[in-house]
Parts: C-alpha cells; sequence; structure tokens
C-alpha cells in the first residue's frame, strides 16, 4: 500500500460550495443571499447586539449602581423551621447531613438556619449555623440544646 494509493470513503468528503457559477448550479444569480438588504452586500458585518440602528437592548437596561458583588456578601441560608423537626426521635442530634437525609434541605454545602415557626414536641440537640431567638427558646424549652456552626 503506498500513499498515493489511498482512496477516502465514499461520503466523508463533501465538495465545497461553488457560489456565482450560473442559474444550473442552484448557487447561482444572488449566490446564496437573499435579494437585497444589509447581509446581501458584500463587505457586509453587522456587529454583535446591533439591532438596526434601534437603540440596542444592552443600552435600554439601566446601568447598577454601587457595589455589585451581592451573592458572596449576603448570606444566603437553607430555612427550617421548628415544627418539622418534630419527625426526628426524642433526644436525637440533628445535624445538616440528617436534615438533607431526611428532605428537608437541599443541599449539603449551604448554610441552614432554624426558624421558629411552629410548636416542638420533642427534646432535641440541634447543630446549626444559625437560629431565630424564637427557635432558640423553642428548643431550649423542651430542654433541648442548640449549638450554633460556624459558617
Amino acid at each position: 500500500m503506498r500513499i498515493h494509493n489511498l482512496k477516502s470513503s465514499l461520503k466523508s468528503t463533501k465538495k465545497r460550495k461553488r457560489v456565482g457559477r450560473g442559474e444550473g448550479s442552484g448557487h447561482g444569480k444572488t449566490s446564496g443571499r437573499g435579494h437585497k438588504g444589509q447581509k446581501a452586500r458584500s463587505g457586509s458585518s453587522i456587529k454583535p447586539g446591533f439591532e438596526g440602528g434601534q437603540m440596542p437592548l444592552h443600552r435600554r437596561i439601566p446601568k447598577l449602581r454601587g457595589y455589585g458583588n451581592r451573592s458572596l456578601h449576603g448570606m444566603v441560608y437553607q430555612i427550617v423551621n421548628v415544627e418539622s423537626l418534630n419527625l426526628f426521635k426524642n433526644g436525637k442530634t440533628i445535624t445538616n447531613k440528617l436534615l438533607y437525609k431526611e428532605g428537608l434541605i437541599k443541599k449539603l454545602d449551604r448554610p441552614v438556619k432554624i426558624l421558629g415557626n411552629g410548636n416542638l414536641d420533642k427534646k432535641l440537640t440541634v447543630k446549626a449555623q444559625a437560629f431565630s431567638k424564637s427557635a432558640k427558646e423553642k428548643i431550649e424549652n423542651k430542654e433541648g440544646k442548640v449549638e450554633v456552626l460556624n459558617v
């Protein structure tokens, strides 16, 4: 076998489109550019975001003012209410992994805040990143413990 004997397999190569070579070719006359208009002209290039002279969207929307990196500094907690802690057994230690396992939170890497909505019926030890004042009171009233974890 020699290099000059090699042949490409059928349909592995595609013939290039030869435009402007007569009407019979199917790409004659306007050469696949349609009729008239900005894109039919030679040398035409429309910049991204150009809307035909209309004020473009990126200029119509107002600018943000002030410091913009809010997502890093405003802590986004996953919220769990005291009432939903009733599904655990009496005297149990509740952690983020346990809350995740029970489907009370969606992500393990985000901090959890316990809120005081509803009533607590059991004595529990709760470990979380943040607690509301009422949640802390309700857990401690049932002789439970509250442990604040660092974020």
